[in-house]
C-alpha cells in the first residue's frame, strides 16, 4: 500500500476588512493502493455506481470523503502543495473530504466510487 500525507497547515480568508476567517486544515492523507480480489469483495466494489471521464483536466473540491476503484485508465491528480498522485487501472483510492485538487485525467477513467 502507499500512503500519502500532508502536514498540517494554516488557511486565511480574507474579505475587504481584512482577515475574515482562519481555518485550521488537519492532516490530510490520500491513499492509493492495488487491492486483493478479496478485498474488493469484501468492499463489495461490484455494487458502487460508475463514474466515466474523457481526457481532460479540471479542479475539483471533495466536499465528502471518497473511495474509487480504477476499472480503466490514468490520471495524475495534483493538490497545491504540488505533490501529485498517479492513479491507474487496477488502484484502489481514498480521498478525503476537504482535499482541493486538479485532475488530470491521461487516458479516459471508468471507475467504481462510493461516498461517505
Amino acid at each position: 500500500m502507499v500512503h500519502y500525507s500532508f502536514k498540517k497547515r494554516w488557511y486565511h480568508l480574507y474579505d475587504t476588512q481584512g482577515v475574515k476567517e482562519v481555518t485550521e486544515v488537519k492532516s490530510v492523507e490520500v491513499k492509493i493502493e492495488k487491492p486483493s480480489s478479496e478485498k474488493l469483495e469484501e468492499l463489495k466494489v461490484k455494487d458502487w455506481p460508475i463514474w466515466t471521464k474523457e481526457v481532460s483536466t479540471f479542479d475539483w473540491y471533495y466536499d465528502t470523503n471518497e473511495t474509487c476503484y480504477f476499472l480503466e485508465g490514468e490520471v495524475e491528480v495534483g493538490t497545491p502543495d504540488g505533490k501529485t498522485y498517479h492513479i491507474q487501472a487496477g488502484d484502489l483510492a481514498t480521498f478525503p473530504k476537504g482535499l482541493k485538487c486538479v485532475w488530470k485525467v491521461k487516458k479516459p477513467v471508468r471507475k467504481h466510487y462510493k461516498l461517505f
